[in-house]
């Protein structure tokens, strides 16, 4: 791997080593506020509307001012942001801070997925995203414990801590990513536009659609489980705060996934195979999540579901970095990624309603039902993307 991804991924260890603040948001309004189950999901959804224009802020900035400079600024922005909410003095002091962690929250993803996109290679890409993740899960192995511990003591230093970690990775890649070249001539790299001089528009390919209906709808059962399970667990009687636990088991699995999925016949299966088996994965997990009612019944859903979502991301961003023209991986990335604010908007909501109104069965029997719908789609709308792109070495894949 070429240097600068191995820099984004222990920068980005560094970070996730803290990044566990955004599922207790809503336990911290509830328990430091009294706000009901309904008030902490609007605060919660204030923030994900606020992350749409800050991915697409992300990609223009990426162009405009330089990767390395957009990447610096979000990491800082969140860190004040969260400071912010852990020094709060009330509800509406928590909501306006939430929303100005939303706006830098997403900066980040676009120009540092362009960058390894751009580093690698299209036949490389599923290895280097897979790399990625994997340094996401051995942050997040020791993000688990920290917030099972802090959030057993006050729930604010969660958000002190993830501040003190963007700030780390911040300096990480200020100090290790190569400097921004020169501006185009309307102050971006490429002015805009793709290596051929044309104008990048994502939005009319009809590929990206598609990519962006299933991304969104896989990005609102993420965004599902990151809201709802600590509330899950506080209603069948356990800690909330053990939904650390039950995140650093995510985070270990990821990692002992990795060599499993290296191997000859995991890699060789083709990318709407490999996503289709992922949700599948999904939708067993989060059936266990369903009839849990106990910390190991959790742990094991846990980590089928995890297995899920290894082979889902490490395959999707290689599809939609494999539809960009030359220079518009950028805003490529950042066009798919807005599926994550959309999902972080309507996560909140529907999980808390479903939760107060259905309860926890039904929540997630319900998100289980999406995800093999997801499954049995990906055929139909990964198959044709992929379809003539050229094969990764040593296997019957397509480079996407």
């Amino acid at each position: 791997m070429p240097r600068t991804v191995w820099m984004l991924v222990v920068a980005r260890a560094i970070n996730r080593l803290g990044a566990f603040s955004l599922p207790f948001l809503t336990v911290l309004i509830g328990t430091e506020f009294g706000a009901g189950t309904t008030t902490a999901g609007l605060v919660s959804a204030g923030f994900g509307l606020a992350t749409i224009p800050s991915r697409v802020a992300g990609g223009r900035l990426a162009g405009r001012i330089g990767r390395r400079r957009t990447i610096v600024l979000g990491l800082v922005g969140c860190a004040l942001a969260q400071l912010g909410i852990a020094a709060a003095g009330s509800l509406a002091a928590v909501a306006v801070f939430a929303v100005l962690l939303g706006l830098f929250f997403e900066l980040y993803e676009p120009p540092s997925q362009a960058l390894i996109a751009d580093a690698v290679g299209p036949a490389d890409r599923v290895r280097a995203y897979g790399a990625l993740n994997a340094a996401l899960a051995v942050g997040g192995t020791g993000s688990g414990l920290i917030a099972a511990g802090l959030g057993r003591w006050d729930l604010r230093w969660l958000f002190v801590v993830d501040a003190l970690t963007c700030l780390a990775c911040a300096l990480t890649l200020r100090l290790a990513l190569p400097a921004d070249g020169p501006r185009g001539p309307r102050g971006a790299p490429d002015g805009g536009t793709g290596a051929g001089g044309g104008p990048v528009r994502p939005w009319r390919d009809r590929g990206l659609w598609a990519m962006f209906a299933s991304g969104t709808a896989f990005a609102l059962v993420s965004m599902h489980i990151v809201m709802a399970l600590p509330l899950t667990l506080g209603h069948r009687g356990l800690r909330p705060a053990d939904a650390g636990l039950l995140f650093t088991a995510s985070a270990v699995t990821v990692v002992a996934a990795q060599p499993v999925l290296r191997l000859r016949r995991p890699a060789a299966l083709p990318d709407p195979a490999a996503m289709a088996l992922g949700y599948a994965l999904l939708a067993a997990g989060l059936a266990g999540y369903a009839a849990a009612g106990t910390l190991p019944a959790f742990l094991a859903a846990t980590a089928v579901l995890s297995v899920g979502e290894v082979l889902v991301l490490g395959r999707v961003l290689g599809v939609v970095a494999g539809l960009a023209p030359p220079g518009g991986t950028d805003r490529y990335l950042a066009a798919y990624g807005i599926s994550w604010g959309v999902a972080t908007v309507t996560a909140p909501v529907t999980a808390t309603q479903l939760l107060e109104r259905a309860g926890a069965g039904a929540l997630w029997a319900g998100t289980a039902a999406l995800c093999l719908v997801l499954a049995a789609a990906q055929p139909l709308v990964v198959g044709p993307l992929t379809r003539g792109l050229p094969v990764r070495p040593g296997t019957g894949a397509p480079a996407a």
